[in-house]
């Protein structure tokens, strides 16, 4: 009997339930008509096993360099290895060691999406919180812009795929492919707009009030009752077309100043709940790691999703800014979990 071509999935299932039944690798050859050194060779093959790895030795590095690789660590967030080593003048190790000793000391991160707060901030912030410790949040109108891209996050075209079955294929645009730039509020258990800003147009002091008065003035805030206006407090963050001299004027001309225009401390989007509501909108439109192809599609996708805004939703995020505040105190006015 002389040897064949390697065996299939379906004889070493056969040769594993032979032994399993006590045969011998002789009768196993026999039974499956293989030659007996074959059937062996696999029998002594599964039994070794998969070889351990063999650690090769770190490329050594003194006491003293390994010090300085620590404060480069420190001093350079986000570097790369061979941009640290480089620093401290080691040449000569490869990627793999420098890794390796890095590991021991560090961990690759990505950089925060806040700014740092600084002592000037955290003052602000606590003196924001304490101003409006006693306010009735339910009539506060918060306001924030939002850009939505075609693709959405990379990070979110992640989710589960069934065994045996293709991930599907994502698009790839070499100039971006751009977004539509979106403004909404929200106030107790409401959601004002959203508005699109019209394609092109950059927000500065004269297009941002301009934009104001066609959408938000036109369209929500004339219809409401003179009580309502009376009571509401208008919330926008410091960007600079809406803490501009001429914004807050051309505000205070429509009757929102003083205390109907609330004061907002720098560096605090964590204390604006619309941010929360944009997290939302954003997991409706880019569910399922959905891309689009056109901004009227994603602008359309924007317009449903808010369409399924619940509003208790909305009332929970506004009835938490007495909590946000609360925190804020307690942290001395650092950053609070949203």
């Amino acid at each position: 009997m002389g040897q064949k071509k390697d065996l299939r999935d379906s004889e070493k299932s056969k040769i594993v339930r032979y032994l399993a039944e006590g045969c011998s690798s002789l009768k196993i050859a026999k039974l499956l008509k293989r030659d007996h050194r074959t059937i062996k060779r696999f029998i002594q093959n599964s039994q070794q096993g998969r070889k351990k790895r063999v650690e090769k030795p770190r490329h050594k590095i003194t006491a003293h360099e390994l010090r300085n690789v620590k404060r480069a660590a420190a001093k350079m967030p986000l570097a790369t290895s061979l941009a640290i080593f480089q620093s401290c003048n080691i040449t000569g190790v490869p990627k793999s060691t420098r890794c390796a000793i890095l590991r021991d000391m560090a961990k690759v991160r990505k950089a925060e999406r806040r700014p740092p707060l600084n002592k000037t901030h955290k003052l602000k912030r606590q003196d924001w919180a304490k101003k409006y410790l006693k306010t009735d949040f339910s009539k506060v109108l918060w306001t924030d812009e939002m850009r939505v891209s075609l693709d959405g996050p990379d990070g979110w075209a992640r989710g589960w795929i069934g065994k045996g079955q293709r991930a599907p294929v994502r698009l790839r645009r070499q100039q971006g492919g751009g977004g539509v730039l979106v403004w909404a509020g929200i106030i107790k258990d409401e959601l004002v707009g959203p508005f699109r800003v019209e394609d092109g147009v950059k927000l500065n002091s004269q297009s941002y009030c301009q934009f104001l008065e066609d959408t938000f003035f036109k369209q929500w805030y004339r219809k409401k009752s003179a009580s309502f206006k009376k009571n509401m407090i208008f919330m926008q963050d410091n960007a600079p077309s809406h803490a501009s001299k001429y914004s807050t004027a051309w505000l205070a001309r429509k009757g929102i100043k003083e205390e109907k225009l609330m004061t907002w401390p720098p560096c605090s989007p964590d204390l604006n709940p619309i941010e929360n509501q944009w997290s939302i909108i954003k997991c409706e439109i880019y569910k399922e790691g959905k891309q689009y192809t056109s901004l009227n599609s994603v602008w359309e996708a924007v317009v449903a999703a808010a369409r399924n805004v619940d509003g208790e939703q909305i009332e929970t995020l506004t009835e938490s800014m007495d909590g946000r505040l609360l925190s804020v105190l307690a942290k001395k006015g650092g950053y609070i979990g949203r």
